[in-house]
C-alpha cells in the first residue's frame, strides 16, 4: 500500500533540524518494523542519517525519504550477512521463541488500535475487511455473498487497509511523541 511521505524541498545540506526529527522518525518506524532488535535500529538509523547528510552534501536525491528506505535496508542486509558470518559456530545458548515483552505489550497497544479503528469504519467496510482479511473469504465469494461488484470489494478492502494503516500510524507518531 502506498504511503503518502512528506516531501522536504531544500537545497543539498540545508535542512532544518525539525526536518531531521521527520526523516529520522520516518526511518525508525521503518526500522523497526523490520527487526526487534533496539541496538540495531538506533544503529542503522544513524548510520542512515550519517550516510544521508553525506549524500545531500554531493547531490540533491528526488526523495529523502526513498533515498533513507534504501540506505537503512541495504544497511540491514549488511547487517543480518555480518551476524550469519559471525554465527558460523552453533552456540549453546538457548533461545526462547516467545516474544520479547516489550514486543508483546506493542502487540496489545496495537490490537487495541485496530480494534478501534475497525469500529470507526462504515459497517459494509468493515464487513468486507474482516471477511478478506480475517475470514480469509476471496474477493469473488464476498462481492457474491454482499451483491457487490469485484470493483467495490476492492475499493473496501483498500480503503479499509489504509484506515488501518493510518491508526497505526498515528499511534505510533503519538508514541513517540511521549515516549
Amino acid at each position: 500500500m502506498p504511503v503518502l511521505l512528506p516531501q522536504i524541498d531544500q537545497s543539498p545540506g540545508e535542512l532544518p533540524e525539525q526536518e531531521w526529527d521527520k526523516v529520522s522518525s520516518v526511518l525508525t518506524r521503518y526500522v523497526r518494523a523490520r527487526t526487534r532488535n533496539p541496538v540495531i535500529v538506533e544503529d542503522v538509523v544513524q548510520e542512515t542519517l550519517t550516510r544521508l547528510i553525506q549524500q545531500l552534501q554531493v547531490q540533491k536525491p528526488v526523495s529523502i525519504f526513498a533515498l533513507g528506505f534504501r540506505i537503512a535496508g541495504n544497511l540491514l542486509v549488511d547487517q543480518h550477512r555480518q551476524e550469519k558470518r559471525l554465527t558460523g559456530e552453533p552456540e549453546q545458548e538457548l533461545v526462547s521463541q516467545a516474544p520479547l515483552p516489550d514486543r508483546v505489550i506493542s502487540a496489545r497497544q496495537e490490537l487495541v488500535v485496530l480494534s478501534e479503528a475497525l469500529a470507526a469504519m462504515p459497517p459494509l467496510r468493515r464487513e468486507v475487511v474482516v471477511r478478506r482479511r480475517l475470514d480469509g473469504q476471496s474477493c469473488a465469494a464476498i462481492a457474491k455473498d454482499l451483491d457487490l461488484s469485484l470493483k467495490a470489494v476492492e475499493k473496501h478492502i483498500t480503503r479499509g487497509l489504509a484506515d488501518l494503516h493510518k491508526a497505526i500510524a498515528l499511534s505510533r507518531d503519538a508514541e513517540a511523541a511521549n515516549p
